[in-house]
């Protein structure tokens, strides 16, 4: 054989970074067997074993362990194959990765205590559907079993949030604010009052449906009048109050009369809870949504002329 064309054990080690021992130590597994010994005894390599121990290096640099190393030069396991599982291995790892980063990053923002710490690590490291849990165990607990607005169930279930595999700190600060608040048993009960309160008025005939369209014109029609400082208990007000129970009257199909205001009054002390104001908010936030309004300053106004105009 050509010496020109052998490496020894030091200089193959110079070419390829690898260390003297590290080579040994594949030599003796039969990883890299040497192709020749000189004279001397000493181990010598051709270009094929370079090559090879290239490989094996960038192998083991992406962390493929020696006996797969092992199956992928004997030709047992493809290439292809080992690299797609490591991908998806190394995908996973950085999800991970990504993750305690959010957590710590949430930690510092909000300086928790270390419980506080733990209870996030555990539940930003669930999956999907055991987060999810939390959300349906809420609907179940405060739905379950009564004729509630089934648009609204079905809203609540269709609007899961879903935390991202990189999210920011924000977004785990909020699954961790919304998960404390599905678990509040007063907000539970406050639920749970305002779907007993749809089942009476469905077994009453009322049209229990979320009404967008309704609920933009009240934005709107209180909006300019909170931009413009009207007082809720001024005849200003009562001019908006007329307005909205005449587009509530044709809505729902009922006279515009005093019994409307009174009924228009009860929905809205019902649904009167920040909370749920702030459900919404927080899956916007996981769901990487566009900021979701707040609009408890609207229907509080609304509420108070209503109670200062009561007839019509």
């Amino acid at each position: 054989m050509d010496d020109e064309m052998l490496f020894t054990i030091g200089v193959l080690a110079e070419r390829t970074g690898v260390t003297v021992k590290t080579i040994r130590f594949y030599s003796d597994k039969g990883i890299i067997p040497p192709t020749c010994h000189s004279p001397a005894g000493y181990r010598l390599y051709d270009i094929d074993a370079l090559v090879r121990l290239e490989l094996v290096r960038t192998l083991r640099e992406l962390e493929i362990d020696l006996p797969t190393v092992r199956r992928i030069l004997a030709r047992e396991a493809s290439l292809a194959a080992v690299a797609a599982a490591h991908a998806a291995a190394l995908d996973a790892q950085i999800r991970v990765l990504r993750l305690r980063r959010a957590v710590l990053r949430a930690v510092a923002n909000r300086e928790s205590n270390p419980e506080e710490m733990d209870l996030m690590h555990k539940l930003v490291n669930l999956t999907q559907a055991e987060r999810h849990r939390y959300i349906h165990d809420f609907i179940d607990d405060t739905f379950g079993g009564v004729d509630a607005n089934p648009a609204i169930v079905e809203l609540l279930r269709s609007s899961m949030p879903d935390l991202p595999e990189d999210p920011c700190a924000s977004q785990v600060q909020a699954w961790m604010e919304l998960v404390q608040l599905v678990q509040d048993n007063d907000f539970r009960t406050v639920v749970r009052r305002m779907a007993e309160y749809q089942e009476r008025q469905r077994a009453d005939g009322d049209d229990t449906g979320l009404h967008h369209d309704l609920t933009e014109t009240v934005r709107d029609e209180v909006g300019r009048a909170l931009a413009a400082g009207i007082a809720p208990d001024t005849s200003e007000a009562a001019d908006v109050v007329d307005t909205l129970t005449a587009s509530y009257a044709e809505t729902f199909g009922r006279p515009d009369d005093s019994d409307l205001r009174r009924w228009v009054l009860e929905r809205l002390e019902v649904a009167d809870d920040a909370r749920v104001t702030r459900y919404w908010q927080l899956v916007a936030i996981i769901n990487s949504w566009p900021p979701m309004a707040d609009l408890e300053p609207v229907f509080t106004w609304f509420a108070r002329a209503l109670r200062s105009h009561p007839a019509k």
